[in-house]
């Protein structure tokens, strides 16, 4: 799950041309070492560089696409930094330069329209298009998509799960009201309770705001992604939030909380819920064997009675560089290697849920992979967060005005999201 930081965050079209000129002193420092073409083959040894962030097993799906192009061309792998921030960070300085050296991106879920305003990416379009829409589920889909126009191929999702202990809760709740009194339950009989989101200011507060907003049937941002809204169901959200955030159940640590702590947390048995992505599960059965047998998933909860809860939607695209000289063997690369064989692969072997709806019907899903249905409900009506250019300040924004969650006040803190988060998206002020 990326993070979210203050960054170069363009604006129209037009103005891709000053970002360029600024960022090109930065680029060679930050960029990555320049791999040299080394292919054979019909290509002329074209090497087509991915630019990815880290990923287990990744370099095995490259190889077989590498061993598909038959010496055409040779993929290589550029692995970018762990943290969403560096990896945002290094594209956007590189591409503002106009390096031809990159072809293929990896993008998370949210940067797809920020690149896309500002020129950096190809449009998808004729059979390309047609090969990456066919089969791939819509809430990924919406997310490679700006003003009409697909930018982006899916390669991967992510949604969250409600992950809880069958030896102290033998159904899973419905909705976050319900989760909050079984966990206030527990700790009245002295068995472990806490409830574990990802609370500290970054992209993870953003997202569980975001989810609980779409499960209150609210919205943030406007869907043209102009217009600053917080409705009536950000509000409701934003008092769910600080339910948990001043309930006894809370992990006390819960505005510094990341997804990796938390999974520490479940692991060591202090708590009863966790909300967090399925990479959790493998983690849970290499650590924690005996405690594994009762780890148990649900879709995440609503927070509204008789409506379901919509979990945001995560994962990464695959772009293709507008200064990319190889771009018909880009494209290419990249629709190789988010095939559904490459996905039902990385699904099995790297816990990346597909984006493609007939690898989760695949029987070889079944053992490694048995979240797989609900993940698979989850995402025929997920919640994509606002997809915007701006989405960078806007998330800097939602984030630094949430924290820590134990503050907020309902009422007084959507007012001021508003009015912050229209700044952000006129590109007015200074951004915290």
């Amino acid at each position: 799950m990326r993070g979210a930081h203050p960054g170069v965050v363009p604006g129209r079209r037009g103005r891709s041309r000053r970002y360029r000129a600024a960022a090109a002193l930065g680029a060679a420092f930050l960029a990555a070492p320049m791999v040299a073409a080394c292919g054979s083959g019909g290509g002329g040894g074209t090497t087509i560089n991915v630019y990815y962030g880290p990923e287990e097993n990744f370099q095995n799906v490259v190889e077989a696409c590498n061993a598909k192009a038959a010496g055409r061309y040779r993929i290589v792998y550029n692995t970018l930094p762990r943290e969403a921030d560096g990896q945002r960070e290094q594209m956007v300085r590189r591409l503002a330069a106009g390096d031809p050296g990159m072809d293929v991106l990896g993008l998370d879920v949210t940067w797809t329209p920020e690149f896309a305003e500002a020129g950096w990416i190809e449009e998808w379009a004729g059979q390309n298009r047609a090969d990456v829409e066919s089969g791939t589920l819509p809430g990924p889909l919406k997310t490679a998509t700006y003003h009409g126009k697909l930018y982006a191929a899916p390669k991967n999702t992510n949604v969250q799960l409600l992950w809880y202990r069958d030896d102290l809760v033998p159904n899973p709740p419905q909705t976050w009201d319900e989760m909050l009194s079984m966990a206030e339950q527990l700790k009245q009989q002295g068995k472990p309770n806490e409830v574990l989101v990802t609370g500290a200011q970054y992209e993870g507060l953003v997202a569980t705001y975001n989810t609980l907003v779409a499960s209150s049937g609210g919205h943030i941002i406007s869907d043209d992604g102009t217009r600053a809204v917080m409705d009536a169901g950000a509000v409701h959200a934003l008092d769910e939030l600080r339910k948990l955030a001043t309930s006894p159940v809370a992990d006390p640590s819960l505005s510094n909380d990341k997804e990796d702590s938390i999974r520490h947390t479940m692991e060591d048995g202090r708590a009863a819920f966790e909300l967090n992505w399925p990479f959790v599960y493998a983690s849970m059965r290499k650590d924690r064997p005996e405690l594994a047998a009762h780890f148990k998933w649900a879709p995440y909860p609503g927070t509204l009675p008789g409506m379901p809860g919509k979990a945001a939607i995560g994962g990464f695209n695959l772009a293709v560089s507008t200064y990319s000289r190889h771009k018909p063997e880009a494209f290419e690369a990249a629709k190789c290697l988010r095939s559904a064989e490459s996905q039902k692969y990385s699904a099995i072997n790297s816990g990346v849920p597909p984006t493609i709806e007939a690898v989760y019907a695949d029987p070889d899903m079944t053992q490694k992979y048995p979240m797989k249905d609900a993940i698979l409900q989850e995402l025929t009506d997920p919640a994509v967060r606002p997809i915007t250019p701006a989405y960078q300040n806007a998330s800097t924004v939602i984030s630094t005005v949430l924290s820590p969650p134990s503050g907020i006040d309902p009422q007084r803190t959507a007012d001021r999201l508003r009015k912050e988060l229209q700044d952000a998206l006129d590109s007015k002020g200074v951004l915290p």
